[in-house]
């Protein structure tokens, strides 16, 4: 890969606008925030943290039994931004950053949201069948704690990216390079080592978390991108409360840098500002996978011209 081409993948910071990864852990973040101060409220008031937890947390947290599921069907979604422990905050997060930061650099800042809810989802409902599935689960559901955290989101973004490249090299300084895979690897037996095993109920659910990542990267190596109608629903509801700047379809136009009518010994300018400009967008949406042969033959010849 040339020098331009590393360059042109524009790695988005943390603060720049747009970025999926700042605003999952801005949002699992504050939901930790908000509920810890109520909670606090709550103490204040001479309230226990057992009332707390009925009254607040338990609206946010997926529970194991469906018939409460089916009087909080929104906890499907809250319970993969929700958490009470400091510690379980702050390893998925840890996690959330490394696996997001990297699956932004191969396949684009706009898969990240998708891959997270698409775990999140798998998970909370394997959760739900695995305890339905057990007899033994079944008759002893009332003493089983509700489920919480971004650990099956976590574990899906960790499948794909790693499913993406998983030869992707991380500290490059080590000795060439350490493997995607093998820091997917310690990740996995951690996760699972300190909270997967306890429960059965949780151990499926970041597997299911975990093979939701690997399909959606599969399917969309086949052309199907899951992402799609998420990212087309956000942008109605943009356009919905900013008429003035909708969205518009981009069509990308055919540029011959051939043209016939010129003598055969004058200089065409095949690379152009323009056209680098557009290929580092792409890049930064899509990923750097995702551009074709000819697009990353031009990045090659840009590098060894001058502008």
């Amino acid at each position: 890969m040339s020098v331009l081409e590393q360059n042109s993948r524009r790695k988005m910071m943390l603060g720049q606008d747009g970025n999926s990864l700042t605003t999952l852990l801005i949002i699992n973040i504050v939901a930790f925030v908000l509920l810890n101060f109520v909670k606090i409220v709550y103490l204040l008031t001479d309230d226990t943290e057992a009332v707390f937890t009925v009254q607040v947390l338990n609206w946010f947290t997926l529970p194991a039994n469906p018939a409460t599921l089916a009087t909080r069907p929104w906890t499907l979604l809250t319970y993969m931004f929700t958490h009470y422990n400091i510690w379980l905050l702050i390893s998925n997060l840890l996690w959330l950053w490394c696996f997001g930061y990297i699956l932004q650099d191969l396949a684009g800042n706009k898969k990240l949201i998708p891959i997270y809810l698409y775990g999140g989802f798998a998970g909370g409902i394997f959760f739900m069948l695995t305890i339905s599935a057990f007899p033994g689960l079944r008759a002893n559901i009332a003493n089983i704690a509700p489920m919480m955290g971004a650990g099956p989101a976590t574990v899906a973004l960790a499948v794909a990216t790693t499913a993406i490249s998983p030869k992707y090299k991380i500290f490059p300084l080590i000795n060439g390079g350490i493997p995607l895979w093998v820091l997917s690897a310690i990740f996995v037996l951690i996760h699972f080592t300190t909270s997967g095993i306890s429960h059965p109920g949780f151990a499926a659910a970041d597997v299911a978390g975990g093979l939701m990542g690997f399909v959606f990267v599969w399917q969309m190596q086949k052309g199907n991108d899951w992402s799609d109608w998420m990212i087309n629903l956000t942008k109605w509801i943009e356009d919905l409360f900013n008429p003035e700047k909708k969205h518009r379809k981009k069509v990308e136009k055919q540029r011959l840098f051939y043209k016939p009518t010129k003598q055969p010994f004058q200089k065409t300018p095949h690379v152009t500002q323009q056209r680098i400009d557009e290929l580092l967008d792409k890049i930064n949406q899509k990923g750097y996978n995702f551009l074709s042969d000819e697009e990353k033959d031009f990045l090659k010849k840009a590098s060894k011209e001058e502008f």
